[in-house]
């Protein structure tokens, strides 16, 4: 399993220097990637960003976790992919989701069918990715383009999916899925093999799981705890993120939070790479520089030495 990290926590400061700081420090830790998540209404672009940075984070994966694409018609989302990928090199894996019903609320965007959406979405976003051109019409959306395509290989791409039916279009036309507030039991029982065997049937590679859980090495775990309850209570209200909890076992956010002293955060990585997680994407939540220090220390002690392996 390489781990990666994931800077989402600094998106709210809305500074691309301070991602620069923390992606540069990262590809010098010798993590395998770094990952920036778009909140639909948060204003801060998440490929924009990495494009910023790319110059000056030369070797290491860069990837969004997610995009949103119903607010982004996909000949848009491929154009800035593209892009983006030309800037980085080839190194971009773009990580594109659905987001939610609620949040799309917000920006006055319907979230009818989400599904068909997904699956259209990609019969646009592919082919412009990989063949530079594309004719489709399907009941929500149609594009016929052909872009100009760099020399860069295509962009990797993956998608946030959780139930079965986005697990299976994700196995079927992606490079797999991303992962958030997903524990090691569903994604073994669940995610793993259901996107694997979507995979396998489309003739596909071992599709990546890709997942992002907050993890800290520390004495005061329940403290942790409850500051993830009370600060990111509102991911347990999610449906999609509360039928995961369900399968999972727990009640919500906090209790799936990699928190406590380093042979249990070691337990609980081992656990991710055992049910099948092949990137983890770090959310380090340290409240000190100590907590910090001694996370990202395990972190790259485990980089690469931990094998995922199949349910």
């Amino acid at each position: 399993m390489k781990i990666g990290i994931n800077g989402t926590g600094l998106v709210q400061r809305a500074s691309i220097d301070a991602i620069r700081k923390d992606a540069l420090a990262a590809m010098s830790d010798g993590f395998h990637s770094y990952w920036l998540a778009e909140h639909p209404t948060g204003g801060f672009d998440a490929l924009t960003v990495l494009t910023a940075i790319a110059a000056d984070a030369p070797n290491i994966e860069l990837g969004t976790a997610v995009v949103p694409t119903f607010p982004r018609h996909p000949m848009a989302m491929a154009a800035q992919a593209i892009t983006s990928n030309s800037a980085m090199s080839g190194r971009l894996c773009l990580g594109i989701g659905l987001s939610h019903e609620v949040m799309m609320a917000q920006l006055g965007i319907g979230f009818e069918k989400p599904i068909r959406h997904l699956r259209e979405y990609l019969s646009i976003l592919m082919p412009l990715l990989n063949e530079g051109k594309v004719s489709y019409s399907g009941e929500t959306l149609s594009c016929e383009a052909q872009v100009f395509k760099p020399a860069e290989k295509p962009p990797s791409v993956v998608v946030a999916a959780l139930g079965p039916q986005a697990l299976r279009v994700a196995g079927n036309r992606t490079d797999g899925t991303t992962l958030a507030w997903v524990g090691p039991k569903t994604i073994q029982e669940h995610i793993a093999p259901s996107i694997q065997e979507a995979a396998a049937k489309a003739g596909r590679a071992e599709p990546r799981i890709i997942a992002t859980l907050p993890v800290v090495v520390t004495d005061q775990a329940d403290a942790i705890r409850d500051r993830i309850a009370k600060t990111l209570s509102m991911y347990g209200q999610l449906p999609s993120y509360r039928a995961m909890f369900e399968r999972e076992g727990v009640d919500g956010p906090a209790d799936l939070a990699m928190a406590g002293r380093v042979g249990e955060v070691e337990d609980g990585l081992q656990r991710l790479s055992e049910a099948g997680v092949t990137d983890f994407a770090a959310s380090i939540y340290a409240t000190n520089s100590e907590e910090g220090a001694a996370t990202r220390e395990i972190l790259q002690k485990l980089n690469g030495s931990l094998n995922s392996t199949s349910p």
